[in-house]
């Protein structure tokens, strides 16, 4: 009986850890070999990334990923906290307004870049509203290889209205969490609502943080479907050079490096929000 006791936490994960060989472990360690791997070199070698490093469209596209990385973020950030504060403080309406603001959540990253071509392009909303203001005579192509900020803004404008949902979901949950019994505190030592935010939300809000940021930086650095709906390959990004790689010119092993280029991004940014946003111990709110 106690055997079967001791076995039975195993048996129940069991499943799960299958899963995750499978599905996981499995082709992250096929992706690796790949990336190692060419056809021109017998065994392993750095061939494929030395392929990927001396391409044009590497160092574009690496650029690229990191101005939007930098731009969409930290906008996102300052939003969610925002919104999450601001449904937090609600005593009616709360769960409809959420409600509201999430929906983006259920629009995949390709029907919300068409969403948007829709807005930008010549005979879009944009145009139409701009002609019917007076301020052009005609419509006006804002996505060409002439307005490069153009189609930067669209993107970020785009990522921002899509995805910031994520982030404000998990920082919802996170305020939900902190003890009413702080901000009564707070308030009895006639404290502001900016130095109850400074000094009790934003303190306990930082285990929540980490999991948004480092959710929404991994996210970042994998955009695709938005930047090929309004950028195409007027706008290269690393997730688009690896598409490319693999489909349209048939390499697997430079698209496994620029895979595991993205991965080893995604772990830097990772450790460096962990390191500024460390969370003391005892603290798991």
């Amino acid at each position: 009986m106690w055997n079967q006791a001791k076995k039975l936490p195993y048996l129940l994960i069991a499943p799960s850890a299958a899963f995750l060989m499978i599905f996981f472990l499995y082709p992250f360690a096929s992706v690796i070999t790949q990336a190692f791997e060419h056809s021109s070199t017998d065994g392993y070698s750095l061939t494929n990334f030395q392929e990927v490093f001396s391409h044009w469209k590497f160092s574009i596209s690496l650029e690229n990923t990191l101005l939007l990385t930098a731009a969409v973020v930290p906008i996102q950030l300052a939003l969610a906290l925002l919104m999450a504060t601001m449904v937090n403080s609600m005593r009616k309406g709360r769960d409809l307004i959420l409600y509201i603001w999430t929906i983006p959540l259920g629009i995949s990253d390709l029907a919300a870049g068409i969403i948007w071509l829709v807005i930008f392009e010549q005979t879009g909303f944009l145009n139409s509203l701009m002609l019917n203001l007076g301020l052009i005579e005609r419509p006006v192509a804002l996505l060409t290889y002439q307005n490069p900020m153009m189609i930067f803004v669209a993107i970020a404008l785009a990522e921002i209205w899509r995805a910031t949902a994520i982030m404000l979901v998990i920082l919802v949950a996170g305020i939900g969490l902190i003890p009413r019994e702080y901000y009564e505190a707070a308030s009895v030592f006639r404290a502001s609502k900016w130095q109850q935010f400074i000094r009790i939300t934003l303190p306990l809000l930082k285990p929540s943080l980490q999991t948004a940021l480092i959710l929404r930086v991994i996210l970042a650095f994998e955009v695709f479907a938005v930047v090929a709906a309004l950028g195409g390959t007027l706008f290269p990004v690393l997730m688009g050079e690896t598409y490319i790689y693999q489909f349209d010119l048939l390499n697997s092993g430079a698209a496994a490096a620029i895979a595991l280029v993205i991965l080893g991004l995604s772990i830097a940014f990772t450790l460096i929000v962990l390191r500024i946003l460390k969370v003391p111990k005892g603290v798991t709110m």
